[in-house]
């Protein structure tokens, strides 16, 4: 069965916000509805909505005019078995001494490598994504380099990838954390899928607010892959949850906005180690000096 979506993009958050609730007041109401501050350092906020039937379009051009939106843009999207499709794009990804693969393609791990079985089904954090593939090309750096750390954490983990990659190599506990519970379910369900369940922790939290991450700390090392408004924002945090000499592995970050993120880190005591960019991403290394 074929479904509709609906898109438009507006400059401010609240008027973006109200327009969502608008939306769900719509005949035929949409299925879902989704307002997200655009990641291309436009300060844009994109506004979705989603049907399985044809919505209003007059409807739709009124509450865009109402709320000084652009025209919504309706676009069909066939059906079809998603997972599947995922499964004939998505090949295997090699990061340093990692390998991401789906089981469909568990005949092609190579001798020697460190395999991260992530299905393709969990789409954030499979390690096509930029952001993913930097973090681990750059603990692998490390890991190479002779670093050796005790204590791990991995702040917003989505599939915990970098958590079964670190815990895969150290063989000790790592923690994660993901403000979504959804996403804690799946990461444990991957550590127990690589065999690292016995290392892999989950917990919900937004950031470090879960007493298991203060026991747990402070850390050797910490992963955050997520986006630059939350990066920011954590910067005091994850300098105290950080061991003097410990690093970090920061992404999620557009190359353009690289240089705010390592001011705020910069600020907190957290100097850059290395700066490595993958198409449009850029992931940050950095230590903590005091």
């Amino acid at each position: 069965m074929p479904t509709w979506t609906a898109l438009t993009t507006l400059p401010q958050k609240p008027p973006a916000e109200a327009l969502g609730e608008a939306l769900e007041q719509l005949t035929p109401a949409p299925t879902g509805v989704g307002v997200f501050e655009m990641e291309d350092g436009s300060g844009l906020f994109e506004v979705g909505a989603y049907f399985i039937d044809p919505p209003d379009e007059i409807a739709l051009a009124v509450l865009a005019a109402a709320f000084g939106a652009k025209d919504f843009a309706v676009s069909e999207i066939p059906d079809q078995d998603w997972v599947a499709h995922v499964r004939r794009e998505l090949h295997p990804v090699e990061a340093g001494r990692f390998f991401v693969y789906g089981s469909h393609d568990a005949d092609r791990v190579p001798e020697g490598s460190v395999p991260l079985l992530i299905e393709a089904a969990m789409a954030f954090g499979t390690g096509h994504h930029g952001t993913t593939k930097g973090c681990l090309e750059a603990v692998d750096k490390l890991f190479t380099d002779g670093f050796s750390p005790q204590s791990v954490a991995d702040i917003g983990c989505g599939t915990a990838v970098l958590a079964i990659a670190a815990a895969k190599v150290l063989r000790l506990p790592v923690i994660a954390s993901d403000i979504d519970p959804q996403a804690v379910d799946v990461a444990l369900a991957n550590a127990s899928a690589n065999d690292v369940a016995e290392f892999v922790s989950c917990v919900e939290a937004a950031g470090f607010d879960h007493a298991a991450l203060a026991e747990a700390g402070p850390y050797d090392l910490v992963f955050a892959n997520i986006l630059k408004g939350p990066l920011i924002e954590l910067a005091p945090d994850v300098a105290t949850h950080t061991k003097a000499g410990g690093h970090v592995i920061l992404s999620g970050i557009l190359t353009p906005q690289a240089d705010d993120v390592i001011a705020a880190y910069g600020a907190q005591g957290l100097a850059l180690t290395a700066r490595d960019v993958i198409g449009e991403w850029t992931t940050l290394t950095l230590r903590k000096t005091r």
